[in-house]
């Protein structure tokens, strides 16, 4: 009942002190080498990095379109809970919505980095450009967010207004303070929520769809000048790719939250339920990628065909072929072809981190091999490997988004406490 809000626990955190301890102390190492590669990058410039005027776009715009996927795919695994009310799904709606915002939080700060004027980064909000797709992308991310911040808010208001109520002091300010002070628990309130959380999914499908990821993967298929990116399909299967990465994340933190932080008993109908999720976007993702190399290379067209035989063979074809194919797709298919393997938590937690792996090799594969052939015959070829610079800040800015979601799990209901489970 929702006027209970004694008969309940609440102790968010990790079961293990010691785990704690490790964890953060290794965030901490993250973090100090990434804040030394940022330093560099803000005072040596884009000399710190290996990209040229050749190869513009590099592991930081790969890192920030599989972010964006991963927080589009997130989102949208959670309107399986509270959209289409999907039975069981409101298990890890929360947690789904949270890493959403985290990956969008990440995905920013990789455009920020690679800008190479960063202190501009608030330009394209004062000098709007209306035939830009970039400049409607910035402002589809802000709606896009809010939307998220929303609908966590009204998953979980109810729990933070029950805790509010059950705690006492600076926690319960807080608790409070997160409820914006609405921290009436009735059923009336609780309708109120439901009816405001489904409103907001709605409005967020589309926008998650068509401008968030779908239109990430626009600012790639409007480049005419590289035809491997200008492709009608390139949106569609970053939509695919998002939901491919964005339900491996999902079913990967499940498990591992549950056990690290909560103590409870995995639902393996739930898991086998993703995992079944999971197999159905890994064999669509692949047969679009099989059906755009197939179309690339019967065009014919001289600058398709040489990218995909660099894609294929070239020196990084190690990339498609371990990781996009062996990691993303061939591996975790071994994994889910078992119904037993598929209730395993230890069997998804390896499928769920293969395929988050894997996929950003899928956007490396995506970014770099087009910008390595020249545009115009007698042009020089590019050449292109991240520096030190490069790897040192994107495991730094991995590592804000890792504390951000750790201090959430620690603090936030990202489970539904006592009854709110259905």
């Amino acid at each position: 009942m929702a006027t209970e809000s004694s008969r309940f626990e609440f102790d968010p955190g990790f079961e293990d002190g010691r785990l704690r301890v490790v964890w953060y102390a290794f965030i901490a190492v993250l973090l100090a080498g990434g804040g030394y590669a940022t330093y560099l990058r803000i005072t040596q410039g884009m000399a710190s990095t290996n990209l040229t005027s050749i190869v513009p776009w590099g592991a930081w715009v790969a890192f920030y379109i599989y972010f964006v996927g991963l927080s589009a795919g997130a989102f949208l695994v959670s309107t399986m809970a509270n959209v289409f009310e999907i039975e069981g799904m409101h298990r890890v709606d929360r947690d789904a919505l949270f890493a959403a915002i985290i990956s969008m939080v990440v995905a920013l700060l990789f455009v920020w980095i690679d800008l190479g004027r960063m202190d501009r980064m608030y330009f394209p909000f004062i000098w709007r450009q209306l035939t830009s797709a970039l400049s409607w992308e910035v402002h589809a991310y802000v709606a896009y967010i809010g939307i998220l911040v929303t609908e966590l808010y009204f998953s979980m208001r109810i729990d933070l207004a029950r805790v509010a109520s059950s705690v006492s002091g600076l926690r319960a300010k807080l608790y409070a303070l997160l409820a914006l002070g609405r921290t009436d628990t009735s059923d009336e309130s609780r309708a109120f929520d439901q009816r405001w959380l489904k409103r907001a999914g709605i409005v967020g499908i589309p926008l998650a769809i068509f401008t968030v990821h779908g239109g990430t993967g626009v600012l790639f298929a409007v480049a005419k000048a590289r035809p491997y990116w200008n492709s009608g399909l390139f949106p569609v299967i970053f939509i695919i790719s998002a939901l491919l990465s964005g339900t491996a994340l999902v079913m990967l933190l499940y498990v591992l939250r549950t056990r690290l932080f909560d103590g409870e008993t995995v639902d393996r109908d739930l898991l086998d339920r993703l995992a079944q999720l999971l197999v159905g976007f890994i064999v669509i993702d692949a047969a679009l990628t099989a059906i755009e190399a197939l179309i690339a290379v019967t065009s014919l067209h001289p600058h398709e065909v040489e990218t995909w035989q660099l894609v294929l063979f070239g020196p990084m074809s190690w990339s498609f072929w371990w990781f996009m194919v062996g990691a993303s797709w061939v591996f975790p298919m071994v994994l889910l072809t078992r119904r037993k393997w598929r209730r395993s938590p230890t069997a998804m937690v390896l499928a769920g981190l293969s395929v988050v792996v894997g996929v950003i090799a899928v956007r490396f594969n995506i970014v770099v091999p087009a910008q390595i052939l020249p545009v115009m015959e007698g042009l020089p070829h590019g050449e292109y490997f991240p520096s030190l610079v490069e790897w040192g800040a994107s495991v730094g800015i991995v590592a804000v988004g890792l504390l951000l979601y750790t201090i959430g799990a620690e603090l936030l209901p990202l489970t539904p406490l006592g009854g709110d489970h259905q």
